[in-house]
């Protein structure tokens, strides 16, 4: 039958003939028969399935031998002995040179017909040594697919033991040579296919094993980063790593990146080859371990590692977005590595000239991928926009590309370059590191206190956190003369964008220190400040100002506009009037003299003296977390006490001045009350504001600010020794002296005069009192007549215009804090938040208050604490109660920014209007690059002190590698780990800090 059957074969009949007398011999062969003619058939069968020239001639071998291994099952186990498969997989079958390719295909047709045989056992060990042999000498991946396979379908077959784990090993180790050698659809299909074979099959061990793991990642770590290859290995690599189970990520990255003999060719080799994988396509989560790495080696400060492979594969990855089949995975770890280069522009730049052309062609593709991968490149690109500004020229392209895109947000801006950047990844070792310390969570940087100098550091956060002073700085043009003003902007520019975690102010400190302070010694941070504010104004008004002007209004009048074009920068910001007024109580005659104020010092009143509801000129209110609209009415503009005022007649009531009063919550259905039975002069049920709740300045033993601005601001009568000498009845005489607010400043400072001479002890002692704040307060400014007629010709009123009171609205911003009983010591830290429109623009001015967005709410805007070289987050509630948990904790110096009105001046409708248009300003390249420098020193001083702790690192008890669990014997298992109390280390770090 074998020779009847051979010579139908090889005959010329057409197929269709053959087919017919194939069928009659396959019948006849599942009748009974000798087992000589069943070897005969099983030989012939055999010969033609391994090497058969045609598929047809394989065909008919394959059905052969699947009729005889179904009906002649005994005749097939004694055919398909071990010997036999062994000298198969050995030597081949077929003549030398053309042995035949489809020796794996033959054993996996033969095994489903020997499972139940005695014989079972040998061939899956035999099958068990030979597979492993195989893959050593690295098959192809069409062979490898075919092992996979087989292994797939009989799981008897797969190494056990110490050889599993070396077979997995062998197994990634062709994968890593796996090269697609056609680039026909069709045959890259077909390599996909036998890749997801063979990585299937290590998935398939890896569940039921998970001890293969770790050496398998081990084994696949070993091909990335050899350097001794000539050639690369292959991307499919990529897909052995989709299979690892992500719960041991965190464990793989953070040994890997600790560990001592990896060196850095070799991470560097590695982590390149890696985020090559991004080309992979279908690869699932190969874009997570990509970025752990990447954080992993920022956590241990292996900046110079980061840097090169950035540069040098960046614009690869970006490459990646034109193909939707890989471009969800590229874009993640381009997120992630421009996101994190945060030390210099150059990243950025190298991708300025391929976005636009990205761009296009995204937006050609009009697919749902691409609209929601130009979204995120939108937000990427304007998150470089506002870390690297001032690079116009460059951007325009690329800002015309995007115009059409969404715009994030500030805070959005903020918060991806905070949680992204290289120095806020925390390294779980730190506490081995003493001396490595990470940027604040916050995002912002502190100063170093270079031996109490806290006093200065408060100031300067105070002031780099009043984001409008700080933007006009930051906007100084270069090369202005003013050597004070540069030396802080730069130190501004560095708080804005170093990485480090703090840095050093002492250049600063030295050109700005009064010339009275004693080195070393504490000293007050008002007198600091005062000193500050005036050498600062006295430079620019010298006429060194070069300071780049705000466009001012196009309704601004000449006039008002000369006024501010003259005014220095600090005038602007903190610049405010004073009207002091003397009345002499014989002649009535009034005298009064106009001076300027960069702050109000506010003293205490006498401990038998109650201020509230009896001696201020008009309500300074404070206001819950609402948007209060000013008075629809100038009629609703308050006299001042003695302007166009008759005197009293004998026998009237004289009037009294107006309450300094505050505003808080009102709970549903509570009455209106007014601000003291004694105040006179305002209408509760006219009164807009009082609305809004009762006084909320806390019990009545307690003081508040608002008390020691109705101090301030109430008459005083100048009588005895005090006598004041009027000019008009040309001789002393009792008067009563007024102060009175004309121009409310941008940035309103109060210093709280908690130091006095105590003439008993001729020392300056502390007052103690806790004085409540409020977060918005409202004070009275003295209107000018043209004043009010331009407010009148704003609100479109048409009421005689009048001298009188208008209420300006401020924000809180900062709050210094004194903690210490003596002027002469102690210490000093600040609580600041950023200061922004609450009434943004556009809002309808008809009277009715609207609410933009709960984030605009004052009380739930960020408040940080800063306290030197220590940020970190802090709340109104901290600052609010500071006094109350620690009693020599004392807020002593106050910032509050003007919220824009309609009282407004031109000046702060034009810096919100800048602020609105440019957002962060864009720095002189000189500054940038000087940052740029810094930040880059900043990441190999890290990194050098990492490798310097090394040794300390070494010298503690170590956890086991990621492949100890392989080579480790099971008596080890009793092993102590962890470390000695005494390894841990903290310290408050050293910082090798910028010095200006």
């Amino acid at each position: 039958m074998d020779k009847i059957l051979e010579a139908v074969v090889m005959s010329s009949y057409p197929n269709n003939v053959k087919q017919g007398l194939v069928r009659r011999v396959i019948e006849a062969a599942k009748q009974p028969m000798d087992s000589e003619q069943c070897w005969s058939m099983l030989e012939l069968s055999t010969k033609l399935y391994l090497t058969g020239d045609t598929k047809y001639k394989r065909e008919i071998g394959k059905e052969v031998l699947e009729v005889y291994g179904h009906y002649h099952p005994e005749e097939f186990e004694e055919f398909f002995n071990v010997r036999f498969l062994l000298s198969l997989l050995q030597e081949g079958y077929g003549p030398l040179g053309k042995r035949s390719h489809y020796v794996l295909d033959y054993i996996h047709l033969g095994l489903q017909f020997v499972l139940e045989s005695p014989s079972a056992n040998s061939i899956f060990s035999l099958l068990r040594i030979e597979v492993l042999r195989k893959v050593c000498e690295r098959p192809s991946p069409k062979q490898c697919a075919k092992i996979s396979k087989l292994l797939t379908q009989h799981p008897q077959c797969i190494p056990t033991g110490k050889h599993q784990v070396l077979f997995c090993q062998q197994l990634i180790r062709c994968i890593g040579q796996f090269q697609c050698v056609s680039e026909g659809e069709e045959d890259i299909m077909e390599f996909l296919e036998q890749v997801n074979k063979v990585s299937g099959l290590l998935q398939r061990i890896w569940r039921t094993q998970t001890s293969a793991i770790l050496p398998s990642l081990k084994e696949l770590f070993t091909i990335i980063s050899s350097t001794e290859e000539q050639e690369a290995p292959s991307n499919a690599l990529a897909s052995v790593v989709q299979f690892v189970p992500l719960e041991l990520m965190d464990g793989v990255i953070r040994n890997l990146t600790n560990d001592d003999s990896i060196t850095d060719v070799q991470m560097m080799t590695a982590i390149g080859r890696m985020i090559d994988w991004v080309s992979w396509p279908l690869g699932k989560n190969i874009d997570k371990w990509i970025i752990a790495l990447l954080k992993g080696l920022a956590a241990v400060k292996k900046f110079s590692i980061l840097i090169e492979v950035t540069l040098s594969k960046i614009e690869k990855v970006f490459s990646k977005l034109l193909y939707p089949i890989v471009r969800e995975g590229a874009l993640s770890v381009l997120q992630y590595m421009l996101l994190s280069f945060q030390h210099s522009h150059e990243a950025f730049h190298l991708l300025l000239p391929h976005i636009p052309r990205l761009v296009a062609s995204l937006k050609k593709e009009d697919s749902n991928s691409a609209a929601s991968s130009l979204e995120q490149l939108a937000e990427l690109i304007h998150c470089m926009f506002f870390r690297f500004s001032g690079f116009p020229d460059l951007y325009e392209p690329v800002l015309e590309a995007v115009k059409a895109l969404p715009i994030p947000n500030e805070d959005r801006i903020k918060h991806l370059l905070g949680q992204n950047a290289w120095t806020s990844q925390k390294n779980e070792l730190a506490c081995f590191y003493p001396r490595l310390a990470s940027k604040s969570e916050t995002g912002k940087i502190g100063l170093i206190n270079l031996g109490n100098t806290c006093y200065m550091n408060s100031i300067i956060q105070s002031l780099f956190m009043a984001s409008d002073f700080r933007h006009s700085v930051l906007n100084l043009t270069e090369g202005n003369s003013q050597p004070l003003m540069t030396k802080l902007q730069w130190l501004f520019a560095f708080l804005e964008h170093s990485q480090r975690p703090a840095i050093s102010p002492e250049s600063f400190l030295s050109a700005s220190w009064p010339p009275w302070f004693t080195p070393g010694a504490q000293q007050d941070c008002s007198e600091y400040l005062k000193y500050l504010l005036d050498r600062l104004h006295e430079e620019e008004k010298t006429g060194k100002r070069i300071y780049q002007k705000l466009k001012e209004s196009s309704l601004m009048s000449q006039a008002v506009e000369h006024h501010y074009l003259n005014k220095t920068l600090i005038e602007k910001m903190f610049g405010g009037k004073m009207m002091t007024k003397i009345r002499c109580l014989k002649c009535l005659n009034v005298s009064s003299r106009e001076e300027a104020f960069t702050d109000l010092s506010l003293a205490f009143p006498p401990p038998d003296r109650h201020v509230r509801g009896s001696m201020s000129v008009l309500p300074v209110e404070e206001i819950g977390p609402q948007f209060i609209e000013p008075p629809e009415n100038p009629s609703q503009l308050m006299g001042s006490p003695w302007i166009q005022r008759k005197p009293p007649m004998a026998g009237e009531p004289a009037a009294l001045p107006m309450l300094v009063e505050t505003l808080g919550f009102q709970e549903p259905g509570e009455p209106t009350n007014p601000l003291s039975s004694n105040a006179v002069g305002v209408d509760a049920a006219k009164d807009p504001l009082s609305a809004f709740g009762e006084q909320a300045c806390g019990p009545k033993d307690s003081r508040s600010v608002l008390d020691l601005i109705n101090y301030f601001l109430s008459p005083e009568r100048l009588t005895a020794e005090n006598k004041y000498h009027c000019e008009k009845c040309a001789s002393l005489q009792d008067a009563e002296k007024v102060a009175e607010l004309t121009e409310g400043p941008h940035y309103l400072i109060l210093t709280l005069l908690r130091f006095s001479f105590d003439p008993r002890t001729m020392k300056r002692k502390k007052i103690l009192d806790n004085v409540s704040i409020p977060v918005v307060l409202k004070l009275p400014i003295l209107v000018a007549p043209e004043e009010t007629e331009d407010v009148c010709q704003r609100e479109k009123d048409k009421a005689a215009p009048e001298s009188g009171f208008v209420s300006v609205v401020y924000d809180l911003c900062s709050v210094v804090v004194h903690s210490g009983i003596s002027s002469e010591s102690g210490h000093y830290y600040c609580y600041s938040r950023e200061c922004t429109d609450t009434i943004p623009h556009g809002q309808p001015r008809d009277g009715t208050p609207k609410l933009t967005s709960d984030k605009q709410l004052d009380f739930e805007i960020q408040w940080y604490l800063f306290n030197d070289t220590r940020v970190s987050f802090s709340s109104f509630e901290s600052v609010s109660n500071v006094t109350s948990f620690f009693p020599k904790d004392t807020a002593y110096v106050l910032f509050y920014r003007q919220r824009p009105g309609r009282q407004s001046c031109p000046l702060h409708e034009a810096l919100a209007e800048a602020g609105r248009l440019h957002g962060e300003p864009s720095l002189h390249k000189d500054l940038m690059e000087a940052i740029s420098k810094d930040n880059i020193l900043y990441l190999q001083e890290q990194e050098k002190e990492a490798r310097n702790r090394a040794a300390y690192i070494s010298a503690l008890p170590k956890s086991p590698l990621w492949w100890r669990d392989f080579d480790r014997d099971k008596d080890d298992d009793n092993s102590s780990g962890g470390c000695s109390p005494a390894a841990g280390g903290g310290g408050s770090g050293s910082f090798h800090g910028l010095v200006f």
